[in-house]
């Protein structure tokens, strides 16, 4: 890219629009508290000068009242002769100057009583320079005319001296901002350069590109993180979309090659009724447990989801554990299991339908995995108590366990084990308990039993 479109880019972005902004809200500012300043001091100056006039007149004008004219003369010859004197002028009622230290007044100004701005020339300084003098002209008793004024060229040198530096200042400022400005958008640019060239990236199909962070814990560092930690999360959403394709392509084809297989050799060897109905049954059956593989993946997207939020509310967890055990119990009998329940009163917030399916998973799983690998009979607790601020309800066998190695695995949706892989089942009763462990905002973890595997579903409480 060329400078010149450099530089145009640079000026199209916001952070410069808005330290521009800025610099001319400053500027405007720096600029009004400079010219009232200068007004302000003019005006106070002004005012001591309008004040001393005041006072010199009304001290000459004593001065005649008391000696008369000759003294009036006598003091104003005195004052002229003062270095830095002010400008005197005594005339009488015929226009002849009595005494003066200043000549080529403006005709008429000793006839117009008041105070005015006026120009004059000094008698050393006879038409070379021009002054300007505020002045107060009266007329005394007698028809004597006395002015008597102030040369205002310090006060324009004071003013000199405040504007020339504040332009200098304002212009100081200007080029300071400007410099400041585009170094600030440069740094600024090249962070979003940067994070345009990772989403690039990411957008062009690479799903592990991150936003780099500087570790300066400012705006950008933590809009970074937020990004990052929703590509995370998008990222394990797309790897878990690919999984379940690739597991509902691999572990559905085989009952659905198996139901298509059954149909045909019903169509080929079927002859009586009781042949066609039979064939039938067993195609039911292998519909059946499709469909509730399907529902369970349908439940496990609606919990991910977060769709269950809505219809959260106040839950009794010792209800659900005491009613969901009495369900399971007469099949735990059954499997030679002793089923156990120990409860503490617990409200937590959340789905009541969903906590109840996801503590039937693991009863469930703890009847078909949960016998001891010796023989005789095993034993399932499940346990519900207050741990802090969460609820921990607890499910406990006596069976093998799960190795350590495979505990994160097997809440993965299709993920059996080698020893689970004679037993029927889909693989994804863990992975909905996990599900409905994220929607209410706790986990799932596991632990050894020693022997057997305590399976623990951990909610915050209300």
């Amino acid at each position: 890219m060329s400078p010149l479109g450099h530089a145009a880019r640079l000026v199209r972005t916001t952070a410069f629009k808005l330290l521009a902004a800025y610099l001319v809200v400053f500027a405007v500012f720096a600029v009004s508290v400079i010219v009232y300043t200068a007004w302000h001091t003019r005006e106070l100056i002004q005012g001591q000068v309008a004040d001393d006039l005041d006072r010199e007149v009304r001290f000459l004008s004593d001065q005649y009242r008391i000696g008369g004219i000759q003294r009036l003369v006598y003091v104003i010859d005195r004052r002229t002769r003062r270095p830095g004197s002010s400008i005197y002028m005594l005339a009488n009622f015929q226009g002849e100057v009595l005494a003066t230290n200043v000549s080529d007044l403006p005709i008429g100004l000793l006839d117009r009583p008041g105070t005015r701005f006026t120009t004059y020339n000094r008698p050393d300084d006879p038409g070379t320079n021009i002054h300007v003098a505020f002045v107060q002209a009266m007329i005394l008793p007698g028809g004597y005319r006395l002015l008597v004024g102030r040369d205002i060229e310090e006060r324009d040198t004071l003013r000199d001296l405040v504007a020339r530096p504040a332009q200098w200042a304002v212009l100081l400022i200007v080029v300071l901002g400007l410099a400041g400005g585009v170094f600030v958008t440069r740094r600024v640019l090249k962070r979003i350069d940067s994070m345009t060239a990772t989403a690039e990236t990411i957008m062009a199909g690479n799903l592990s590109g991150r936003l780099a962070m500087m570790g300066t814990e400012d705006e950008f560092d933590r809009l970074a993180h937020s990004l990052n930690a929703m590509l995370d999360r998008i990222e394990g959403l797309m790897q878990g979309l690919k999984e379940v394709s690739d597991n509902i392509a691999h572990d559905l084809k085989t009952p659905l090659t198996r139901l298509r297989n059954r149909a045909e050799e019903a169509l080929r060897s079927a002859r009586t009724e009781d042949d066609w109905r039979a064939a039938l049954e067993t195609t039911i059956e292998e519909s059946d447990g499709l469909i509730r593989t399907f529902d369970a993946l349908l439940m496990i997207a609606r919990a991910e989801a977060g769709q269950g939020r809505a219809t959260m509310g106040d839950v009794d967890l010792a209800e659900i554990a005491v009613a969901v055990s009495e369900l399971y119990e007469p099949l735990a009998d059954e499997q030679g299991l002793d089923l156990v329940v120990e409860t503490q009163p617990v409200t937590v917030h959340g789905v009541k339908e969903l906590l109840a399916q996801a503590l039937s998973n693991l009863i469930d799983n703890a009847i078909k995995y949960g016998r001891p690998t010796g023989g005789g009979r095993g034993r399932i607790a499940v346990s519900l108590r207050r741990e802090g601020p969460d609820a921990v309800l607890a499910v406990a066998d006596t069976g093998p366990g799960i190795p350590a190695s495979e505990r994160e695995r097997v809440v993965e949706r299709f993920v059996r084990l080698e020893v689970s892989r004679t037993r029927p089942g889909s693989g994804l009763g863990l992975s909905l308990v996990g599900a409905v462990a994220r929607l209410h905002g706790g986990s799932l973890t596991f632990a050894d039993n020693a022997p057997g595997l305590v399976a623990r579903l951990v909610l915050p409480t209300k």
